[in-house]
């Protein structure tokens, strides 16, 4: 074997390992910066630029030089800043007059020895110039185009100067360089079709999601607001507790592959609330159903009061006529009976409101005053002035919602679950379904839908978790309540701390990483902002990793 058939078959092994590395890649910009640099070993070249195209031109990507120690564009390069080489003109003329541009569109390899004497088909004003300002000789150009398997220009690869390895001299690229580069160009194009592939197809995929939520936007306004922010906290919150330098999180690493996983998963993480019905979602008020029916109450009340008057005005028409003082009495003792039904119909109007709690006595009242009145309704049956399911509905202790609405709605993250591992998750996003379905459970185990501890929890899904909480104490389009202001929502995120509710490392972080701040600052309104003292947060741990970099 003669030491050209030895070098050539060197070149032949470098380019199947270069293949094979390539196919192996999954960072792009690696991938791009790859090529280049097979390029320039497999050629001997002393520079190299690569274009992407996309938008009717060409994008400068990648530029080396060794020569000039020029390095932009790709791993760990400079910014690149020049303008894109367009592949038509304004007149919609191909630009044959640029040699990249020409091999994209002519979907052939050029190779020129000299460009200065080889300047009569291509405009090399740009070279001259740039060899001018930076005492160079472009001389050798192998321009070869990237062209995928479905005959499709994904970019330009570009070589100068070869250089003969002996004498250093600038050479013309030979045959066999030709053939090792449009082979490397081959290769390059299938691995970037493919990158682009599964990128557009992730793309593809958050853009469905984000139909999903404009669905839920459209159904309900609470649910939408909900989904965009709690996304934004869970990956606030994941930042930070990847930054840990030592106790339980200091192991947490955050990939980019990691982040878009979690993140699609916070994006997903109440997709199953697309089957609840609106009418539950959006309760604002214990009775509202397909409508609020404290107006049915206020209209039995108007009955209770015309009744009256009917009677009062019957005991009048009794009266002896001699009395003088029948209007101003009738008058008296209506008002009288007006007040009392007002005070017990305001008394209604504020429990059907909901709140945070509601005493045993209040759900007592709210049994007198049904059992207190009787009322006619249109089919002339007498009744009581509520039935059981509207005293159970105004009687229910915390909220809006009843026992079996609240299985509801608690029902949605069982829907999430099965929508989502119903999906055929490639391999870097197998995790998104565990994710986004443990975001109710607990610590303790006494969370839902499966009732998992904190052992059996991943921190993505504990983060989630708090995300979650965070977001619903302190959401401002919340239909049944305000949202709190920070000092609060903290103080019972401090509780659920102690009370082995959710993972007391995450809160710790969610401190003193000031995330809630960062937080509040963008997604609350200033009046919410009431600056919390941390010192007197429940259960608030400072100690661990109390000298990392904040958050934001």
């Amino acid at each position: 074997m003669t030491n050209k058939q030895a070098t050539l078959l060197d070149r032949l092994e470098r380019l199947l390992a270069v293949g094979i590395e390539l196919s192996a890649e999954r960072d792009a910009d690696l991938v791009l910066g790859d090529i280049v640099k097979a390029a320039m070993e497999l050629t001997h070249a002393d520079g190299g630029t690569l274009y992407l195209a996309h938008d009717g031109r060409l994008h400068f990507e990648i530029i080396r030089n060794n020569s000039l120690a020029i390095r932009l564009g790709g791993p760990r390069g400079g910014s690149l800043t020049l303008k894109p080489v367009p592949l038509y003109l304004d007149d919609g003329a191909p630009n044959l007059n640029a040699v990249s541009a020409a091999a994209a569109i002519q979907r052939r390899t050029i190779n020129l020895a000299d460009v200065y004497a080889d300047d009569d088909e291509f405009d090399f004003t740009g070279a001259l110039a740039f060899d001018q300002a930076n005492g160079y000789r472009s001389k050798s150009f192998l321009t070869v185009p990237l062209i995928d398997h479905e005959d499709e220009i994904m970019g330009v690869l570009q070589l100068i100067n070869a250089l003969d390895p002996e004498t250093g001299e600038i050479v013309e690229f030979d045959r066999d360089s030709q053939f090792l580069v449009e082979s490397l160009a081959s290769q390059a194009a299938i691995v970037l079709n493919k990158r682009q592939l599964i990128e557009r197809l992730e793309q593809l995929f958050v853009a469905f999601i984000k139909v999903i939520n404009t669905a839920l936007d459209e159904k309900s306004p609470y649910t939408h607001g909900h989904c965009q922010r709690v996304p934004i906290l869970t990956m606030m919150l994941a930042e930070a507790a990847s930054r840990a330098q030592s106790g339980p999180l200091k192991g947490f690493v955050l990939t980019e592959s990691d982040r878009r996983e979690l993140e699609l998963a916070a994006l997903m993480h109440d997709c199953g609330k697309i089957t609840t019905p609106v009418h539950v979602v959006d309760k604002s008020t214990k009775l509202e159903a397909l409508f609020d029916r404290i107006h049915l109450v206020d209209a039995r009340f108007e009955v209770l009061k015309r009744d009256a008057r009917i009677r009062l005005l019957e005991a009048a028409l009794a009266q002896p006529s001699g009395n003088p003082f029948w209007r101003e009495e009738l008058a008296a003792r209506q008002a009288e009976v007006d007040a009392a039904l007002d005070a017990e119909r305001d008394f209604l109007r504020q429990a059907n409101r909901g709140g945070e709690f509601m005493s045993a006595e209040a759900c007592a009242r709210v049994r007198a005053i049904a059992e207190g009145h009787r009322w006619r309704g249109p089919d002339g049956v007498e009744a009581p002035l509520l039935s059981e399911d509207e005293i159970a509905m105004l009687s229910i202790a915390r909220g809006t919602l009843s026992d079996p609405e609240r299985a509801v709605i608690n029902r949605h993250i069982d829907m999430t679950i099965q929508m989502l591992e119903a999906l055929p998750w490639p391999k870097h996003l197998r995790r998104v379904p565990e994710y986004a379905g443990g975001h109710h459970e607990r610590m303790d185990g006494k969370g839902y839908p499966r009732g998992l501890t904190g052992d059996r929890m991943s921190i993505p899904a504990r983060i989630m978790a708090i995300a979650d909480i965070f977001e619903a104490l302190t959401a401002r389009d919340r239909p049944y309540k305000p949202g709190k202001p920070l000092s609060e929502a903290l103080t019972i995120l401090g509780r659920m701390k102690q009370d082995g509710h959710i993972d007391p490392d995450l809160f710790d972080a969610f401190i003193r990483d000031k995330v809630y701040l960062y937080y509040a600052r963008q997604y609350l309104d200033p009046e919410q902002n009431d600056d919390p003292n941390e010192a007197e947060i429940p259960g608030y741990n400072p100690g661990v990793n109390a000298d990392r970099k904040p958050a934001g």
